[in-house]
């Protein structure tokens, strides 16, 4: 989804890089087993690819901005596989992975209707006793003044858990940071 010159500048950045690998994939994986097969949705410009590349046998990255999958299949085309695809059509056989994850970007999907696509999608690849986990921003008026003339649909943590649940999820965690507003989740697939 398009977003604004500050925050394309932000996400690019190599300050976002180390504060994704140092800050928010250990919160948000904390307790996780990833597996060896692992798609993420939505790597943007690959500051969580590039950590997930070093954690995991088999990284699949599907990526709906034509230009950033050209720029991340040209930088880890060969330690990953790279999908110019949308999260919510997939085009991955069911049952393909052992997790799903994907970071800081669900509130750049416009609406909850292509957001619950997306959970349901993430359910179909995934094989059974799998998991799906993620992390995501909440509202603050500094996200607001980045969002600006920007996609900004933040999840709220109140329904996640029966949106996940309606797209097939069992075990169904959210967990809040309050001092980062950063919000986690994951859900399985028995």
């Amino acid at each position: 989804m398009p977003m604004n010159r500050a925050h394309r500048k932000i996400c690019s950045s190599e300050e976002w890089a180390r504060t994704t690998k140092d800050r928010i994939l250990p919160w948000a994986l904390e307790h996780v087993e990833l597996g060896a097969d692992v798609l993420e949705i939505g790597p943007g410009y690959g500051a969580n690819l590039r950590v997930l590349v070093e954690r995991v046998d088999h990284l699949t990255a599907a990526e709906i901005d034509a230009d950033s999958a050209r720029m991340l299949q040209s930088k880890w085309g060969d330690r990953a596989d790279v999908l110019h695809a949308d999260g919510a059509e997939l085009p991955l056989p069911d049952g393909s992975f052992d997790s799903v994850v994907c970071f800081t970007m669900l509130h750049h999907v416009p609406t909850a209707a292509h957001q619950d696509r997306i959970f349901a999608e993430a359910f179909r690849v995934l094989r059974p006793g799998g998991t799906f986990a993620g992390s995501d921003s909440q509202p603050s008026f500094r996200f607001r003044l980045l969002h600006f003339r920007d996609t900004m649909n933040t999840l709220d943590p109140a329904t996640l858990p029966a949106r996940l649940v309606r797209a097939g999820f069992t075990d169904v965690a959210v967990d809040l940071e309050p001092e980062s507003r950063r919000l986690r989740f994951r859900a399985g697939r028995a």
